[in-house]
């Protein structure tokens, strides 16, 4: 699957990601298509819960293959993200050596059989045919030194151990990077990737997004969620809500079997779409019912 197996077009690739429950526009379905096609890492920027990620996740399944993921945070270093070696491993064959009465080099410890690949080096190292898929889930939430050495990594498709030498990618991994521009990146790096913004969609699209992430919940519901979602979009909140909100809000009040969104109801779930208690008071300011009121 060198190229994304029978993906052989954008309208193929849309329609493998619709099989997944993901539903990207054509805009978004020919940069991903590039991403594969190109073998060039791809810079997903947006707000906070518009699919970023799912998009990922959605990519590898309709590739049919592995999602390799790097969870960025402040602090993270290369060998996070790269290797580890088994310790345990290491000392247990210390210790039978010694029981042994055997002697035991460095180069006896630090061979594959000991190693332990991260998601970096796993992609990399992915044996193929097709590639694997890297997400680098809220590269901006990382430092400086993390995003320079991931721009290197990825520039070279290889990575080094120094005990072992220089691992080369067979098969190039396809690259997703997200970002929610909490600083900016640097040029270097953005110059590396193809760029998407994906903005919040349209109530059309959030309504049949959320039927297909809860496809359990009745129609009716995520016409009146999203409604909702609208309406609290249109205020002064600190956390807007997203399509991520929307589909938990839905799952929510399924879950609660809530067969009519009201206001008694929106109380009961308001923690599954609002995540800050000033937001959740600007809300019952403006009145749970007038949010509510004309959803769907």
């Amino acid at each position: 699957m060198s190229d994304g197996g029978a993906i052989t077009d954008v309208d193929g690739l849309a329609a493998a990601l619709d099989r997944t429950a993901y539903l990207a526009d054509e805009a978004l379905a020919t940069a991903l298509f590039l991403a594969v096609r190109m073998r060039q890492p791809i810079l997903l920027e947006g707000e906070p819960g518009v699919g970023k990620t799912s998009a990922a996740v959605a990519l590898a399944a309709a590739l049919d293959t592995p999602l390799l993921r790097v969870q960025c945070y402040e602090g993270l270093t290369a060998a996070e993200a790269l290797y580890e070696w088994n310790y345990p491993r290491q000392l247990l064959a210390i210790r039978l050596a010694e029981a042994r009465g055997t002697d035991l080099a460095d180069a006896d410890l630090f061979t594959e059989d000991y190693l332990l690949a991260r998601p970096l080096l796993a992609a990399i190292t992915h044996p193929g045919p097709g590639p694997a898929v890297l997400l680098v889930d809220e590269i901006d939430r990382a430092d400086d030194e993390f995003e320079a050495f991931l721009f290197e990594a990825l520039a070279e498709s290889a990575v080094t151990i120094p005990e072992l030498g220089t691992r080369r990618a067979t098969v190039a991994p396809v690259v997703v990077l997200t970002s929610n521009r909490t600083r900016d990146l640097h040029d270097a790096l953005k110059r590396r990737c193809l760029y998407h913004w994906i903005g919040y969609p349209d109530g059309e699209r959030v309504e049949e997004i959320v039927r297909r992430r809860v496809p359990e919940a009745a129609g009716w519901l995520a016409a009146q969620v999203t409604g909702a979602v609208q309406r609290l979009r249109g205020l002064d909140l600190q956390k807007q809500p997203g399509v991520a909100e929307a589909i938990s809000w839905t799952r929510a009040l399924d879950a609660l079997g809530v067969e009519q969104l009201d206001a008694v109801a929106a109380e009961r779930t308001l923690g599954a779409v609002l995540k800050y208690e000033e937001d959740a008071r600007l809300a019952h300011a403006t009145g749970l019912d007038t949010l509510i009121s004309g959803a769907g």
